[in-house]
């Protein structure tokens, strides 16, 4: 008896890990990924676009500015301050 309860446990459970993987590649916005280190090398120069995100620090993520560059995303440190020259002149998203 405890051999079958095991195996439809096992079977459940399974299935449970097949769907959870599964709706998190189709709702790939949810999974959305956050800074965990931010830089304070001044990288103003790189920055591309008038716009630019904060983010809070909820663990693992940091507090960060977060600007577009042509590679990419870059998290900076919000009290560096050409982070702070950067924004007094930009709009928040």
């Amino acid at each position: 008896m405890s051999v079958k309860i095991l195996s439809i446990t096992l079977l459940l459970l399974s299935v449970y890990l097949c769907c959870h993987a599964s709706a998190a590649r189709r709702h790939p916005s949810r999974s959305r990924l956050c800074c965990v280190e931010v830089t304070t090398l001044d990288m103003s120069t790189e920055v591309v676009g008038e716009t630019y995100r904060e983010q809070a620090a909820a663990h693992p993520c940091v507090k960060a500015v977060i600007f577009n560059t042509d590679y990419g995303k870059l998290c900076a440190d919000p009290k560096a301050q050409w982070v702070k020259n950067l924004v007094a002149n930009m709009t928040n998203v």
